[in-house]
């Protein structure tokens, strides 16, 4: 009886911890009001429910600033643009930086190509090479010396003459020069030396000077970008490409002669020497040129401030700075060792990256005209190195590079030869790009709130309608 007692008081003591206290069901009413309820909350908690399991099992991309921890000591750059109104001869990539670097002329890992008027690649025009520097002959005899025995060159004084001088010789090779470009001015005896041989060669070739200083109409209706330019004229029309060999005597005849054996009519002038046929001559040089360039490669740039520009510069001419037209189309623009074409991991990781945070080529494929000369275009570049701390090799991904730019128009003068300038500036903070994930433990409670809030809060509702729509004792 005792021992009873104590297990009862036991069994007593343990109940009045619990929590799920039950209420016989005899005491319990059922309604259609409750049914109704009870199938609202199901179909409440089934929705959530998805939602939430939804939300857990799909990951979030975040991004963070943070230093720059980078320590490397240089940056690739990649770049293709297309320059449609400057030759491939005169296209020079030059770099420099606030730590003194100052490269003119960058051949190594460079392409350039002539392109078609509508920037299409014709020919491959140099790779890894530095310009030839061409070889001239030197004179005993001054230019006024020469000039003694008589003036041999024809001294074209407006545009008319011009017209007349090239319509009366069928074969014409004229000098289109500036006095004050020291290339010409070595040229100017060379030439007159060549008039006498032709004069007394008795070759049906006409050859003049153009002072396009003077003459300035003349020379930019022929649209000439540098000095001296020696072009070949028959029947009044040029014959492209202009010429571009040594400028000697022997060099300006082997020319000549070469250009009359192409032509039925002086066929007799032929005289050669090196076994090449009419054919191959032909080829050489009746390939007709469209002053485009596309020039394309990598730089290994110090991480610091500086800049890359595309300017019209030539070991063998004066740039006439009044005719250079900088106007180009920026292909490809990019900053790091991955450039183009990324790795399957990288493409992999950037996918799960919104659009937006994807700044790595914004000036692809953009056109920038210039309608004006002594005008060219300027671009101010920002770069912020991106860290993809996204999948598991995550630690092995390489450095990304985004970058803002602004592009302005800027003004020379005359006297100035005008480039396109691409100036970049490293920040000292990077963007940390992550992928993100809940907690189990986040998960399961939040199951938790949704049954439980669910459940009270649709309770409370089902006592209230309860209370309101219980029909009244008399």
């Amino acid at each position: 009886m005792h021992g009873n007692l104590n297990g009862g008081r036991r069994r007593g003591a343990a109940s009045s911890v619990d929590f799920y206290r039950r209420v016989p069901k005899d005491l319990t009413e059922a309604t259609t009001l409750g049914a109704f309820m009870s199938l609202c909350a199901m179909l409440l908690m089934a929705l959530l429910f998805s939602a939430e399991t939804f939300a857990f099992a799909r990951s979030k991309i975040s991004t963070e600033i943070a230093l720059d921890d980078n320590t490397d000591p240089q940056i690739q750059l990649n770049f293709n643009v297309t320059l449609f109104d400057l030759h491939c001869d005169y296209v020079s990539v030059d770099v420099w930086d606030v730590l003194g670097t100052n490269k003119q002329n960058v051949t190594k890992n460079i392409e350039k190509w002539q392109v078609d008027a509508e920037g299409n690649r014709r020919s491959f025009s140099g790779r890894n090479r530095e310009t030839r520097e061409l070889r001239y002959e030197e004179h005993e005899e001054t230019l006024e010396e020469l000039h003694e025995n008589g003036v041999h060159v024809t001294e074209i004084s407006s545009q008319a003459h011009f017209d007349e001088f090239v319509k009366e010789h069928e074969m014409s090779f004229i000098n289109f020069f500036a006095p004050w470009c020291m290339w010409c001015q070595r040229l100017h005896p060379t030439w007159e030396k060549f008039a006498e041989e032709v004069d007394a060669e008795g070759m049906p070739v006409g050859v003049a000077n153009v002072d396009c200083v003077s003459q300035i109409d003349i020379c930019r209706k022929e649209s000439i970008q540098a000095f001296p330019t020696l072009r070949w004229y028959e029947e009044g029309q040029f014959q492209q490409p202009p010429y571009k060999s040594d400028r000697t005597v022997s060099a300006f005849v082997s020319f000549a002669q070469r250009k009359l054996e192409l032509n039925a009519k002086f066929k007799d002038w032929s005289k050669k020497s090196d076994g090449k046929t009419k054919e191959e001559y032909r080829q050489l040089y009746n390939v007709a040129e469209n002053p485009g360039c596309q020039v394309s490669g990598t730089l290994m740039v110090n991480r610091v401030p500086g800049n890359f520009h595309i300017e019209a510069k030539s070991k063998n001419h004066n740039l006439n700075a009044a005719m250079t037209n900088l106007t180009h189309r920026v292909n490809h623009l990019s900053f790091g060792e991955m450039g183009k074409i990324q790795s399957r991991q990288v493409k992999r990781a950037l996918k799960q990256v919104p659009e937006s945070l994807q700044q790595f080529t914004p000036l692809d494929n953009k056109m920038y005209h210039t309608s004006k000369f002594h005008q060219a275009y300027h671009h101010y570049i920002k770069v912020v190195s991106t860290h993809l701390n996204i999948g598991s090799g995550a630690s092995y991904m390489p450095t990304l590079y985004q970058f803002l730019e602004q592009s302005q128009v800027v003004s020379y003068s005359e006297v100035n030869v005008p480039e396109a300038r691409f100036s970049y500036d490293l920040s000292p903070m990077s963007v940390v790009v992550s992928k993100t994930g809940r907690k189990w433990y986040d998960y399961l409670t939040s199951l938790s709130a949704i049954i439980g809030g669910t459940f009270t809060t649709l309770g409370l509702i089902d006592a209230v309608l309860y209370k309101v729509f219980k029909p009244k004792k008399l």
